[in-house]
């Protein structure tokens, strides 16, 4: 599986300026999985600027459903370099088979080499470590008989990515409750890696549960008849080195549902240390018939 997510973030030169392409694969079923065109955006930026300045913040928009069955196309276009601060927007397209394009994905990310300089953030919450908890697959593993026929393959689809929930939830008799949850998540045997790399994988893991969050006032799961739930936009800023082969903790919570989208918010933790913030806006309708 981790060789997998390396093949995701392979990308192709096209030849053209600033052009690359990707393989889709299917993570999540037949429209492609935001964290992919999330981590492919940042590494096709990521490949346009010098090495020693990383990602500091990206802010994405998920503009139309993209097809797994078909590569998509990344346009880098070099908005501003200077002395420490680099800017790049990015384009991700797909073609139909008459080869006309369609945009599905935007992003402008912003890169700065590390420096030294004033250093503070808050304290990490506390929650239960990784080693008293089971997976997400242990988990659905244990509650697979009471998953209706017709959604049991897309409930027991194994991650590419180790996740063990704080608090689980029941996805088929979910109740209302605080819009607040949190995930150890790491990648097991991703061995080093470049620090572009790590950060196109968090920026990969970090669309896994974040929109659910805003379900949970609600009492309503993706599982619940007649939700139509997508992500809109995904902004993220990373704030110090981290390894994912050992356990991150993601903190999420949701303040607000209005108007079928919800506003939610996400921290990463590693060794009591915050290395990246998040924010989503996400889609959720509840139809009726």
């Amino acid at each position: 599986m981790v060789a997998q997510l390396l093949e995701t973030l392979t990308l192709v030169p096209t030849g053209a300026a600033g052009g690359f392409v990707g393989q889709s694969y299917d993570y999540v079923g037949a429209r492609i999985f935001g964290g992919q065109v999330l981590g492919q955006a940042l590494m096709a930026a990521s490949h346009t600027v010098d090495h020693a300045k990383p990602c500091h913040s990206l802010h994405g928009y998920f503009l139309r459903g993209g097809d797994v069955r078909r590569p998509v196309y990344y346009q880098v276009e070099t908005v501003r370099d200077g002395r420490s601060l680099s800017a790049r927007r990015v384009t991700a397209q797909q073609y139909d088979d008459d080869q006309r394009p369609t945009v599905i994905f935007s992003m402008m990310a912003s890169f700065s080499p590390i420096e030294a300089g004033l250093d503070y953030h808050s304290a990490m919450p506390s929650y239960p470590p990784p080693d008293a908890l089971l997976t997400e697959q242990q988990i659905k593993d244990s509650v697979v008989g009471k998953i209706p026929d017709a959604l049991k393959a897309r409930y027991m689809r194994r991650r590419h990515v180790e996740i063990k929930p704080v608090t689980p939830r029941d996805p088929i008799h979910p109740t209302p409750m605080p819009p607040k949850q949190a995930n150890w998540l790491r990648i097991p045997q991703l061995g080093a890696q470049s620090m572009q790399i790590q950060q196109a994988l968090l920026a990969f893991c970090s669309d896994f549960y974040l929109v659910g969050t805003g379900l949970m006032p609600h009492g309503i799961s993706f599982l619940t008849k007649g939700l139509q739930a997508a992500s809109i936009d995904h902004s993220m800023h990373f704030h110090r080195p981290f390894d994912l082969n050992d356990w991150l903790l993601y903190d999420m919570w949701s303040d607000n549902s209005f108007s079928a989208k919800s506003l939610n918010h996400g921290q990463l933790w590693q060794h009591g240390t915050l290395v990246a913030s998040v924010q989503q806006e996400g889609l959720m309708r509840l139809h009726k018939d």
